[in-house]
């Protein structure tokens, strides 16, 4: 088994290996010796896996209850947080009890939130089932719940006391679901480590998800640390996000997944950088290869002025402009600060 350990608040491990969810009962009560777990948990997961959790929690002596909400980013808002809330009071879940996301990033983000407000904050454990959650949104504390304006935009950060990555339950996902995870992966290469990338475009991926996983989060970790709040470094992690997300808002969040959004925000940010000298010639060509093998897209049809007016809805619009995630080359990252003119003119040029 892997281990990385994230040093902040408290400090908590990410535990990776092929297998280790029926573990999951055991590694939790070594951490969380009291107190009862609330699943948290989606409709498609839950067939997978739920019973197998609740029979290692339960094997290890842990009173469990499971709440289940239907699949989809759609779910990802204040409805389904409230429907929690009224579940964890109906259950007599205190201060001294904890949540279990069991899931994707969906319900991480919004489980983990539940669990940063609900009695003011209790503790929370993450079991991430998908390439996402695994090598990205389970670490490091964000979580939130999208609105109209929006997503993720009402949020609190609150950092797990666990996260058990079993690289198995990746197996179970869609091939198109799988290549949705990867655009995270590739970003992790693309801001911080050039061996990552050329791992990725190099091995066969399915072969390698514990070492894959294990550099990805140890990435993410070092970066957390330095920069929980995300007030500089830790926006090295939006790479491809701003113009992604403006993405998944043009088309009502059901038209092009998260990932594929995301690839479309590096490929396109970076094609503009190469052309504007802001990054190495060549850097785009090769970002492009490994998009491509990954099975993710590099362009749009989606026009670049309504992409524009929807970004500056994104958290990175501050009153004073844009931040923007530039590569100068593979493994090498800065935040640029651009006026809202002179990020309209490098979009559209």
């Amino acid at each position: 088994m892997e281990k990385v350990t994230v040093n902040v608040g408290g400090g908590y491990d990410i535990l990776i290996d092929k297998g280790i969810l029926d573990r999951c009962g055991e590694l939790i009560k070594s951490v969380l010796p009291d107190g009862k777990c609330a699943v948290i948990t989606d409709d498609n997961v839950d067939k997978f896996y739920g019973e197998r959790v609740m029979t290692s929690l339960e094997s290890a002596g842990i009173k469990a209850e499971k709440f289940v909400f239907p699949h989809g980013e759609s779910s990802k808002n204040h409805n389904t947080l409230i429907n929690i809330y009224e579940f964890l009071a109906e259950h007599g879940f205190t201060r001294s009890d904890y949540i279990a996301a069991l899931g994707g990033g969906v319900v991480g983000d919004t489980a983990g939130f539940a669990a940063a407000s609900y009695m003011r904050g209790i503790n929370f454990v993450q079991i991430p089932t998908t390439v996402v959650a695994q090598s990205d949104s389970s670490v490091g504390g964000k979580t939130a719940v999208d609105i109209a304006a929006g997503k993720n935009l009402v949020g609190a950060f609150h950092q797990p006391r666990l996260v058990i990555a079993d690289t198995e339950t990746l197996s179970t996902l869609t091939p198109d679901f799988f290549a949705d995870g990867m655009a995270e992966v590739i970003k992790h290469g693309m801001i911080r480590s050039k061996e990552l990338f050329d791992m990725l475009l190099t091995c066969d991926v399915k072969s390698n998800l514990v070492e894959i996983m294990k550099r990805n989060v140890s990435i993410k970790a070092r970066v957390v640390e330095n920069d929980e709040r995300e007030k500089h470094e830790r926006m090295l992690l939006n790479f491809g996000h701003t113009l992604g997300h403006a993405l998944e808002k043009y088309y009502n969040f059901s038209g092009i997944t998260h990932g594929f959004a995301v690839a479309v925000g590096m490929s396109v940010f970076t094609h503009i950088a190469e052309r504007r000298g802001m990054c190495r010639a060549g850097v785009a060509e090769q970002l492009d290869a490994l998009l491509h093998k990954c099975r993710l897209p590099t362009a749009d049809p989606a026009p670049l002025d309504k992409l524009f007016q929807l970004s500056l809805g994104d958290k990175k619009h501050l009153s004073s402009g844009m931040n923007i995630v530039i590569c100068s080359d593979i493994g090498k990252s800065e935040i640029v600060k651009m006026s809202v003119e002179e990020y309209e003119k490098f979009l559209k040029s």
